[in-house]
């Protein structure tokens, strides 16, 4: 028997279809060695010696692949192609004793190391002919994140209860991110606005001049200077300029048609997907890559089992396999006229850290259309591959093109005014017909130089400057992505991680905001640790990792180098920085129970009022801070009223409730994800789920098709008698979820 072992058990329930009877495919579930919770689990002393141990929820998986790997003659590690799937099977290896602590393999021919982009038939038949030892120089990559995150995670927290209040936590990338959104906040409060009038002009032709043939342009030069942003600056100025527009007599001095072309984007890679799923569908970074792993590790499409429809969503190369090229030449041949394909089109990564022997994200058959697959697709994971599908075709097809009209106007009386008026048709639209911008055209009638022209109205219009917008997630990703911080597989967490931190907050535009606490914590990590908040630093950790995974640097050396001057700043911080006790301010009023001065203090979640006496004294009541934390809003909408759903809170936890309460007392549970696929429909995710009096259940988010439903949460893992799922309960029992079954986790 070969044993195959991947990570997840959807991904094994595909790849089963492909392999024969000779093939036994199983899960690890992730990760099933990990460093300890509750302590550093770092020898420092002894060169940065991580001290991994199996969590309790993996042992009795790691249990099962044991009794495995007795049975198999070859064991075949099929986790994911990048460092953490590369860790994933380094661990593996190592429970099972397949390799020493240098990462020696102790036989190739028992143990082998697949890697494929797709979970495609031809995909994995082509990985099994071509097997090859863990890189554990990836390994080492990962090794050196995982240590690095731990030392300032445990390091730094307890430096922030001590100095700010009990229970915030650091990160070495997320700390990145939030500075991002506090700078912008700072710019924003700073910014002054300042005002600025532009001159509008509605034209017609003198014959034949209507409403329909109107046009519009704008006063660009005045007695032949032109005009600057400022130059206009205030209401008298720009009545007077009206006056003089409203006597002249205009006529067309020049008409300037170019023809321009767009070339289609390149396919996407994990950034540009969780942007441009940010923008066009609404969906949140965390969101994007949940529904994005669903379609890659399989989706049953009826008769034809499970497929998986994507390739592999964590990369940063735009490059595409020579099969998919072939692919899609067909496709557009057979279903495109002629100019719409002009020859296979591929791309440069311009990321010079990227992997290009990755591939970018793209269907595995661009013959599972969209309509082909819409009934085996929920409506958001539809969608998503939509897009995915859309881009990946137009990146294959012709540019669009257009014509573009300058039109330059000018006055014929004694002072001289010019004005423009710009247009745009398309001619073709190319890659356009598969993958439309947000882009509107601006259509002029038919003009000729030397046209005389109406006047039919003149419009002043004031405007003022505005300040930098604030960051929503896919201008967030940009940016980090711009700097060099983070990568593929961290976008999402980054985002996710700063604001149940409770360091930023989106507002109802979805734009981020910086909280009290996150402003706090910013400033304090500025101050004393300028590295870990830094840019270029942080940009030049992620170069060491991939110098690392190239095997250019040695991992306990790039952490070394971290360590040393990070524990000096460690030590001089906590000797500078004010204790929270030294921070609270008195605010001239007593405690109404003991008498003793009330004080401003912080908690985690922001300002309180609390007595100057606790613990002996624990009267709290909320700050007079003019800052309130923004409502967060959902991507839903309410179904009653159209209203934007926000989390609201009540005894039994968070809820989304109706903006517009209490006109509308629209509310539902949140969706809590547990990553798990039904096993009754295998369409929908087991969520977690309340009743109407507040009882946490766990049923099919493909509800009401599918119901079924537990009392108690699923683990992922199935019952060794029966093969139903198992479910802990409150006390942390596990136990089968068949009620017909006696198995219990000892």
């Amino acid at each position: 028997m070969n044993l195959v072992i991947v990570e997840s058990p959807t991904k094994s329930k595909t790849i089963k279809r492909f392999l024969g009877r000779n093939y036994r495919v199983i899960a690890s579930f992730g990760h099933i060695r990990d460093l300890p919770k509750g302590k550093l689990g770092i020898d420092i002393k002894k060169g940065f010696i991580p001290q991994y141990v199996i969590p309790q929820k993996a042992k009795k998986t790691v249990s099962f692949l044991k009794n495995e790997a007795q049975k198999a003659k070859t064991i075949i590690l099929a986790t994911d192609e990048d460092r953490e799937g590369e860790a994933i099977a380094w661990h593996i290896a190592r429970v099972l004793g397949l390799v020493s602590k240098s990462g020696r393999q102790n036989s190739d021919d028992f143990i082998k190391r697949i890697v494929f982009h797709e979970i495609t038939k031809e995909a994995i038949l082509k990985a099994l002919k071509n097997p090859r030892q863990i890189n554990v120089k990836m390994v080492d990559a990962q090794k050196a994140r995982r240590v690095l995150d731990r030392l300032v995670g445990y390091k730094l927290s307890p430096f922030l209860w001590k100095k700010i209040a009990r229970g915030l936590s650091a990160g070495r990338v997320q700390s990145v991110a939030v500075r991002l959104v506090c700078e912008r906040e700072d710019e924003i409060k700073k910014f002054q606005s300042k005002e600025y009038w532009t001159i509008l002009a509605s034209f017609c032709k003198t014959k034949n001049c209507s409403e329909e043939n109107a046009f519009k342009a704008t006063l660009t030069k005045i007695e032949g200077k032109t005009l600057r942003k400022f130059d206009i600056s205030n209401k008298k100025d720009a009545q007077r300029i009206k006056k003089n527009l409203e006597k002249a007599i205009y006529r067309i001095q020049a008409l300037d048609k170019k023809e321009i072309s767009k070339s289609p984007l390149p396919p996407y890679i994990t950034s540009t997907l969780q942007q441009d799923a940010a923008m066009r569908l609404g969906f949140s970074p965390k969101k994007t890559m949940f529904l994005a792993q669903r379609l890659y590790e399989g989706v049953n499409l009826g008769g034809k089992g499970s497929t998986g429809l994507i390739t592999y969503m964590r990369t940063d190369s735009v490059n595409l396999a020579e099969g998919f090229l072939k692919q899609a030449r067909q496709y557009l041949k057979k279903n495109f006229a002629p100019p719409y394909f002009s020859g296979s089109r591929r791309f440069q990564t311009k990321n010079k850290n990227a992997q290009e022997a990755h591939e970018a994200i793209r269907p595995t058959n661009i013959n599972y259309t969209p309509k082909a697959v819409k009934l085996y697709l929920e409506k958001d994971v539809l969608r998503l591959y939509e897009l995915i599908w859309q881009r990946a075709l137009a990146s294959q097809m012709s540019p669009a093109v257009f014509e573009t009209t300058k039109v330059i106007i000018n006055s014929q009386n004694e002072k001289k005014y010019q004005l423009e008026a710009k247009g745009e048709i398309k001619k073709f639209d190319g890659f356009l017909r598969v993958y439309p911008l947000q882009k509107k055209e601006t259509l002029l009638p038919r003009l000729e130089k030397s046209d005389s022209l109406k006047l039919l109205e003149v419009s002043p219009v004031q405007k003022f400057t505005q300040p930098p917008a604030r960051y929503n997630a896919a201008t967030l990703i940009k940016t980090l992505e711009k700097y060099g911080i983070g990568r593929p597989s961290t976008y999402a967490p980054i985002i996710s991680t700063i604001q149940e931190r409770g360091y930023v907050i989106q507002n109802g535009e979805k734009r981020f905001e910086p909280t009290e606490v996150g402003i706090i914590v910013n400033n304090l990590l500025l101050k004393y640790f300028k590295d870990i908040v830094d840019y270029k630093f942080t940009a030049k950790m992620e170069e060491d990792l991939d110098k690392i995974a190239n095997g250019k640097k040695k991992w306990v050396a790039v952490v070394k180098n971290f360590y040393i001057p990070f524990s000096r700043e460690l030590l001089l911080a906590d000797k500078e920085a004010k204790d929270k006790k030294e921070r609270q301010r008195k605010i001239g009023k007593k405690c109404p129970l003991c008498g003793a001065p009330l004080v401003e203090r912080f908690s985690k979640y922001g300002k309180f009022i609390a007595c100057s006496n606790y613990p002996k004294c624990k009267y709290i009541e909320p700050s007079n801070s003019k800052q309130k934390s923004a409502p967060r809003y959902s991507d839903k909408r309410c179904p009653k009223c159209g209203g934007r759903l926000i989390y609201r809170k009540s005894r039994y936890g968070e809820f989304l409730g109706c903006e517009n309460y209490p006109k509308c007392k629209y509310v539902e549970p949140i969706v809590e994800s547990t990553g798990i696929l039904c096993p009754k429909c295998g369409k929908g995710e087991i969520i977690k789920k309340y009743t109407k009096k507040g009882r946490p259940f766990y049923g099919c988010s493909n509800y009401p098709e599918c119901k079924f439903a537990l009392w108690n949460k699923p683990t992922g893992e199935k019952c060794p008698k029966c093969g139903a799922l198992l479910v802990e309960n409150a006390k942390g029992k596990i136990f089968c979820s068949n009620k017909l079954c006696d198995y219990k986790k000892k």
